[in-house]
């Protein structure tokens, strides 16, 4: 997985989509909340499903959604989640959809940045 050094300053774009993951987690009360931003800029927000048929992460639900909307790329994506880094599962889900490169921010419940790896990592 190709780690980049965390970040104090973050791009306001990049705030706003680990604020609006952080918001769906705990509206929510699931255990991840996730958001991206596709190509035009529009965000797509979720949290983990969990139904006895239906079982996703809440990044690949945010990857779903956006690819439900029409986005035709992703610029970055975020998740808030106790866990140290995203899996490796939804690194590929916000690959296919934004390409090797695509940022994923990871960030604890407490919405602080932990790190930032690369879709394609």
């Amino acid at each position: 997985m190709t780690e980049t050094t965390p970040s104090t300053e973050l791009d306001p774009e990049d705030r706003k989509i680990i604020t609006l993951a952080r918001s769906a987690r705990a509206r929510n009360g699931v255990p991840e909340g996730a958001a991206v931003r596709d190509e035009t800029g529009r965000t797509y927000v979720a949290g983990t499903v969990d139904l006895d048929s239906l079982k996703l992460s809440a990044l690949r639900t945010a990857v779903a959604m956006a690819v439900a909307s029409g986005a035709k790329s992703l610029e970055a994506a975020a998740v808030v989640t106790a866990a140290d880094s995203a899996s490796a599962e939804d690194r590929a889900a916000v690959r296919d959809l934004g390409g090797p490169e695509t940022p994923v921010l990871v960030a604890g419940p407490d919405g602080a940045l932990r790190r930032s790896v690369a879709a394609g990592g």
